[in-house]
This record gives C-alpha cells, structure tokens and sequence, in this order.
C-alpha cells in the first residue's frame, strides 16, 4: 500500500458486522502519517478510540501481512474483557458495532473462557508462542496494560477474529491509515488473493467469480458505505 490513499479488499469476517468478506475499501494513509510541509492542508491526528485501523500484523507468518480491526486500547490504558465485554479503564464499553458471545450459561454456546474473558487466564488457546511468553509482564491487577508506542486492537466479530488477544500490541508504526468507505462490495466468500500465498489459479477463478456473478453478487446497498 502507497500514495495518499488505496484500495484494500476484505479477505475475511473477523471485521463483521462492519466490514463483510468482499467489501472493497478506500484507506486514507494522510491522516494517521506524520505532518508533512508540502502538504499543510492535511488534517493530521494520532489513532483514537474506536478508530478502525490499517496495519501492518506485528511478527508476520508471512511479510507485510496487513490486517484491518478497531483500535480498542492506546498506551497506558488497562484493558479486560468479561464474556466479550470490553472494560477499558474499569469502565463497561457500550459497543453497537460488535458481534459479541452468546451472553449465556449455555454449554452449546461458543464461548470461550481464555478468549472471552481476556486476560484472565493469560493469552488466549492458539496464541502465538512470543505472545504467550509475553503477556504477563503486560498484566497489573487483573487488566492488560497497553504499553507506551502501542494500541491493542481488535476486530468486530469478536467470537471470530485473530487479534492483538492473540498476537499481542500493534506498534503505531506499524499503523498505516484507515478506511474511509465502501467503494463496491462483492458477495464472493472468502478469498486467498489478499494473500502472501495466493497463486495464480486463485487469482484467476476469483476473476472467473466475478465476471459471472457480478450483477448477481454485488452488494449494491453497500456502495460508497461510509465506515465507522
């Protein structure tokens, strides 16, 4: 991703109910970049609360592996969460935009204690092994401490989503914009070609895809969709 702003295709749900798999964003990478003298008339401001941002996955599988969640925590901030809760601060967060756990008892129901009531019992099941060994000196009475150069990120789809629960802070460095609105969004479930390890035939029957279903599959109310 370069220039003043890019295009940057969904490839997953972890983002859902904001962002669905094939939604086709426009990221601005002016506002979050450091002030500039050429370009005075820029709108310049750090990463807040319940920004969506851009980034770049901190200690990748595979290079420059850009991912997309919601800043939930910025340096200095204590952060738990209670059944997918979100505590920032001591603070319950009323949070519309998130699909959370079942908020039940019920032993069908997918929730997960390690990931649901984060960090109350370390780094999640399936965190890498740096985060892991990590994590506790990150801890302080029950709340994760977001560390000074940091924000702690997550995605929507809290029941779904690989985040920093997993992988731990995000570097604001490593931050590179955030997307503005929906340019066009095409229903054709989950894709590899956003991907390190897409091949040419992946490339080549999503193209196929969508030059079949494209008036089909096109999410039409969704165009020009601001994102917040």
């Amino acid at each position: 991703m370069s220039g003043l702003a890019q295009n940057f295709v969904i490839p997953s749900g972890s983002m859902e109910k904001t962002l669905l798999v094939g939604d086709h964003v426009l990221v601005d990478r002016m506002t979050f970049a450091p002030p500039t003298r050429w370009a005075p008339f820029v709108h310049y401001r750090e990463p807040k609360h319940g920004d969506i941002i851009v980034f770049l996955k901190p200690n990748p599988e595979t290079p420059d592996l850009i991912l997309v969640k919601r800043l939930i925590g910025l340096p200095g901030d204590r952060i738990h969460l209670d059944h997918g809760i979100v505590y920032l601060n001591g603070v319950r967060q009323e949070e519309p935009h998130a699909l959370l756990p079942p908020q039940s008892n019920d032993p069908e129901d997918p929730y997960m204690p390690s990931r649901d009531d984060f960090p109350a019992f370390g780094a999640p099941v399936g965190a890498t092994a740096v985060w892991s060994e990590e994590i506790a000196s990150h801890l302080a009475g029950g709340d994760l401490v977001v560390p000074p150069g940091k924000v702690f990120a997550m995605g929507d789809n809290r029941d779904n989503s690989a985040d920093s629960r997993y992988w731990g802070f995000v570097p604001r460095e490593n931050i590179l914009g955030r997307p503005l609105f929906n340019y066009w969004s095409f229903d054709g479930g989950t894709t590899k070609i956003e991907t390190q390890s897409a091949t040419i035939s992946d490339r080549l029957e999503a193209f196929l895809n969508t030059a079949f279903h494209f008036f089909e599959k096109t999410r039409w109310s969704r165009t020009g969709h601001p994102i917040t």
